[in-house]
């Protein structure tokens, strides 16, 4: 069972990454600087769909978007408190015992976290591997590849 889960997963993967093979740097620093950003957005099974609507707007690769999106989401989880404290200091709202007492006004604040630090670093996230892809140009990114 496991094996065939493994094989299965490790399938996805290769389509996903054979399928980015031929895309320009400009849109693999797009779908992966979105991918990331809307991956570790702080409402739980938004950044699946939110993935999904920049995909269709941006016309991306759905699979590899959604597969930046699935392996950045324990970051999602990790990012949750420290943008919620984040959006409650940038909100004026105090930090009153648990975060987890007050569900709605914690995810508020971490949306307000969310847009003010990771919206900002994922545009110079996507500038960044932008800049890095178009000047690495054709080379190829191991020695086992040949170019095409």
């Amino acid at each position: 069972m496991k094996a065939a889960l493994l094989r299965a997963w490790f399938t996805k993967f290769r389509v996903a990454a054979s399928s980015i093979a031929d895309l320009s740097p400009e849109m693999i620093a797009l779908i992966f600087a979105l991918g990331l950003v809307l991956g570790v957005f702080p409402v739980f099974g938004a950044p699946t769909i939110l993935c999904a609507a920049a995909a269709i707007l941006f016309r991306l690769n759905l699979p590899a978007i959604q597969l930046v999106n699935q392996v950045c989401s324990p970051l999602q989880y990790a990012l949750l408190i420290p943008l919620g404290r984040a959006g409650a200091r940038i909100t004026g709202a105090g930090v009153n015992g648990s975060l987890l007492g007050n569900l709605a006004g914690t995810a508020r604040n971490a949306v307000v976290g969310w847009a003010c630090y990771c919206v900002p670093l994922g545009l110079v996230l996507y500038l960044i591997l932008w800049l890095t892809l178009r000047r690495r140009g054709g080379t190829c990114l191991n020695e086992l590849e040949s170019p095409a």
